[in-house]
């Protein structure tokens, strides 16, 4: 009996010691990615190499459980392990585990994910909603400048995962890298992990798809341009912490998603944008040609009902001032502003970070309708607004200042009625500002 009673102890402490093993193993997530109709991208990192794989089911047939490939993570990928979820159907729900050298790891919040709608010739748009924000700065303080730490208010997180929102669109600034993190990859792994496994993210992280495009600190130093000459490693390591589906060139972060009705247009702000101090070259880019040229092919070939642009900076703000579009690309704005108008392209929507506020900029287009840039920073970086009133397209109301905020954004209605309904919110949940854009208002005069 004393034997049989060692025994039972002897496994359920090696079972325990097993259990609690690997769930130290796991370093952050795990992440949900992009979704399609019949594919799901999971995301997972462990802190020394592990097999990695996952276990997910239809919420309607909880019996039949699949497998997705396992994945052995390295050092050289920062071990990080994709997990394509590839036995999907359409418009479906689905749960997940995660394991870890065969052994589930528990987490304190729910791990789900679901496929793209099927709804084109069969019935209106479903409704949907995402979150969006810029500028997640996480302290660490050997690493940080001397004095008060500059991030602040994490639980921004927590509360963007009680959205329950579709998705997330993260608007740049997603990683701040320090002084010795951008000239090595070893340092540039190191902060971008250091920031993915923050705890208070890991529940927005594991219950809703991310998508994602950077600006300068994710990309490099401050105020960082094509002349950085590690831009390949950090480009690496975005696209191993924000993997993507629809990439669209073969260097940058520049990529596409569709949902439902609506389309996202991901641009990248970096990675061919001329120096600032190039007063040389008569008209700078931040875009670079081959981009603009594909953002208004594409919109001009989309029936989307609202088209998001998406780039780290702000846009529509006609100061001179700062880094945005005005100040360091004035023909390359304009030359997409024309391009919209010459178009008639409907339905557009810039979508920013960068500046560390918040505000809605509002562009009468000449001969057509108004265009939006809604600004949406910091989440956790330092807060201010010193001379944000002075952008002459500012909405009444909406500006955000010396506070973390992040978007709520809903799309819904009929397809004759399709709305954006705009929730800002600051980073303990609380309401600061709402609007709505109905898609009709985005509409060329039809003649």
């Amino acid at each position: 009996m004393k034997n049989k009673f060692l025994l039972i102890l002897g496994l359920f402490l090696f079972t325990s010691s097993t259990l609690f093993s690997q769930k130290e193993l796991l370093q952050s997530g795990p992440m949900v990615g992009y979704s399609t109709m019949k594919e799901v991208l999971l995301w997972a990192q462990t802190n020394r190499p592990a097999q990695v794989y996952v276990k997910y089911w239809n919420v309607k047939t909880p019996q039949t459980k699949i497998e997705t490939d396992r994945v052995l993570t390295t050092k050289k990928d920062a071990y990080v392990a994709h997990l394509l979820a590839d036995q999907l159907e359409p418009t479906q729900q689905y749960i997940y585990e995660l394991y870890i050298n065969n052994t589930k790891v528990e987490r304190p919040y729910p791990l789900k994910f679901q496929s793209q709608p099927l709804w084109l010739w069969r019935h209106d748009a479903p409704d949907f909603s995402f979150v969006t924000g810029s500028c997640a700065y996480i302290n660490e303080t050997e690493y940080d400048r001397p004095g008060k730490p500059y991030g602040s208010n994490y639980q921004v997180f927590t509360n963007i995962a009680k959205t329950n929102a579709d998705f997330m669109v993260w608007l740049g600034d997603n990683f701040y890298l320090r002084e010795a993190d951008w000239n090595s990859k070893t340092g540039i792994f190191h902060r971008y992990t250091h920031t993915r496994s923050t705890p208070e993210m890991q529940a927005m992280l594991g219950g809703m798809h991310h998508y994602a495009t950077w600006d300068d600190h994710d990309f490099g130093p401050n105020n960082s341009d094509r002349s950085y000459p590690l831009k390949k490693v950090t480009e690496e390591a975005f696209k191993l912490f924000f993997p993507s589906v629809n990439r669209i060139f073969d260097e940058g972060v520049t990529s596409y998603f569709q949902w439902a009705d609506c389309e996202f247009f991901m641009l990248d702000n970096r990675y061919w944008r001329t120096p600032n101090k190039r007063k040389d070259i008569e008209n700078p880019q931040i875009l670079g040609e081959d981009q603009v040229e594909w953002l208004l092919d594409a919109m001009s070939n989309s029936y989307a009902s609202f088209k998001f642009v998406v780039i780290g900076g702000q846009f529509l703000n006609p100061l001179e001032k700062g880094e945005s579009h005005a100040n360091c690309a004035p023909a390359e704005r304009q030359k997409l502003l024309n391009g919209i108008q010459k178009l008639k392209i409907n339905g557009v929507v810039f979508l920013t970070g960068d500046v560390h506020h918040t505000e809605l900029s509002k562009l009468d287009l000449e001969n057509g309708y108004p265009l939006y840039d809604l600004t949406v920073s910091p989440m956790s970086a330092g807060a201010y607004g010193k001379g944000a009133e002075e952008n002459p397209l500012h909405v009444k109301g909406t500006l955000v200042k010396d506070q973390r905020s992040f978007a709520h954004i809903q799309v819904t209605g009929t397809k004759e009625e399709r709305t954006l309904k705009i929730g800002m919110y600051d980073s303990d949940g609380k309401e600061l500002w709402t609007k709505d854009i109905k898609a009709s208002d985005l509409k060329y005069p039809r003649k």
